[in-house]
């Protein structure tokens, strides 16, 4: 095997791989992408800019995200209860890649 393709090969240790299991579903990069812009936003906020996602989705992935230290979630005491989510350092060192991966987006698929 050519020594450049070992990285692929190596289910644990492949940097692609390990990159797409964060992001398996289209929601996760769209969520960072707004909270990357917005800064902070709460759950409703989220839900109704994202017509097309249900609560159950939202929710679960927005838990992925905040497991993965990509974004804080900030729950204040009230009655209802007020959930703020918010990006995080490391996930705010991913929107400059991010916004390369729209502006490429654009270009290509927008014409």
């Amino acid at each position: 095997m050519d020594e450049r393709l070992k990285k692929y090969s190596e289910i644990e240790r492949c940097p692609i791989r390990n990159v797409i299991s964060h992001f398996s579903t289209k929601w996760g990069l769209l969520l960072l992408a707004m909270l990357g812009e917005c800064r902070c936003l709460r759950f409703n906020e989220l839900s109704h800019a994202l017509p097309d996602i249900s609560p159950k989705v939202l929710s679960s992935t927005l838990k992925t995200l905040v497991a993965d230290g990509l974004i804080d979630r900030k729950l204040y005491p009230s009655v209802p209860p007020k959930v703020e989510y918010s990006i995080t350092p490391k996930g705010e060192s991913l929107i400059p890649i991010l916004n390369d991966l729209i502006k490429w987006g654009v270009t290509q698929f927008n014409n």
